[in-house]
């Protein structure tokens, strides 16, 4: 797919899914299950704060059903979506993305993770400028393996191959990789205690900071 010249003036709505929080986190498994929901939910309030707070993003989007979520969440100005009428991350931000698509056909759309503490809006703004150069993009972890960023432009499919091996999925369906530069905070999703200690060294969100902070004093 080829590159598109930039378009720094387009605006973007960004997705933001949220797993049940009785669901999230399940590889930290050396923690008390209350410690892994309040983990998630801390890693979900620091990464839609970033989204909301940079400069490109008109509106954030949080795809979710869990009603703790939408109750923690309601001091950042954000909109939900319930996960919509298929099970799994692809349709509910697919559903989610037709939804925003018919309202407002002229912006650009992209999913972003919900499990990125180290976040900053910066990086938002320097990842949705790299998008802005291809109809349909993505950023990968910082494993290589997984994708933290899928982006469409106005008129673009967004075709969601989130799961295993997302990075390789959304490459072979034509998504162009995006190499937006420092921004470490968006490529690393935490899944494990290796994940969580390496956003720590990036700089934890508050919300993180704090359970991380009670957790180790616990």
């Amino acid at each position: 797919m080829a590159h598109m010249p930039p378009v720094p003036e387009l605006e973007w709505i960004l997705l933001a899914p949220v797993k049940r929080l009785e669901q999230a986190k399940s590889r930290l498994s050396t923690r008390p299950a209350a410690q892994r929901r309040s983990l998630a939910l801390a890693f979900a309030l620091d990464s839609v704060r970033a989204m909301a707070a940079a400069t490109r993003v008109r509106e954030v989007v949080v795809v979710t059903d869990d009603e703790q979520v939408r109750g923690a969440l309601t001091a950042v100005d954000v909109r939900w979506l319930p996960d919509g009428p298929e099970p799994g991350l692809n349709p509910a931000v697919a559903h989610a993305a037709d939804v925003v698509r018919a309202e407002h056909p002229g912006v650009g759309i992209a999913v972003v993770a919900a499990d990125l503490p180290a976040l900053r809006s910066d990086e938002v703004d320097r990842a949705l400028l790299a998008a802005a150069a291809t109809p349909r993009g993505f950023v990968a972890d910082a494993a290589g393996t997984g994708t933290t960023l899928l982006s469409v432009r106005p008129g673009a499919l967004l075709d969601p191959r989130f799961g295993p091996r997302s990075r390789a999925a959304h490459a072979a369906s034509g998504a162009v990789p995006l190499s937006p530069p420092a921004v470490p905070g968006l490529r690393r999703d935490v899944d494990t205690e290796v994940d969580l200690w390496d956003a720590g060294r990036l700089g934890l969100g508050s919300a993180t900071a704090a359970v991380v902070g009670a957790s180790s004093h616990g």
